[in-house]
């Protein structure tokens, strides 16, 4: 059986770091706003707005800095902190899907096969 996908959730605490909050910070990256990101990924403004201010008010520093709109347009940038932050994340499933890739295997192995 092949592995389809590995899913990271960190939690510190009542605080939550995981897959979908990655992704989002990547969308804002490559999208340069919150709006832009949250319809790339299906999802409304108020809920990914919801997330960046989860994210932002986790961490010691914001991860997402944003500004309003007007006559030349609103936007959104992930701080040096988001960065960081989403770099550790992606280097840390990296890490776990590179060193856990025989255990992985051997879960794998275990799970029945899908009934037709």
């Amino acid at each position: 059986m092949e592995l389809t996908r590995l899913m990271l959730r960190l939690y510190f605490g009542d605080a939550m770091l995981g897959p979908g909050k990655a992704r989002l910070l990547e969308a804002i990256a490559s999208e340069g706003s919150i709006s832009a990101a949250g319809r790339a990924m299906g999802m409304s403004y108020k809920r990914a707005w919801s997330l960046v201010e989860t994210m932002n008010g986790t961490f010691r520093a914001p991860l997402v800095e944003s500004v309003r709109g007007g006559p030349q347009g609103g936007g959104a940038a992930l701080t040096e902190t988001g960065e960081a932050v989403l770099a550790a994340y992606r280097a840390l499933e990296a890490k776990v899907t590179q060193t856990g890739a025989a255990e992985i295997a051997t879960l794998g192995a275990l799970v029945a096969p899908p009934q037709p």
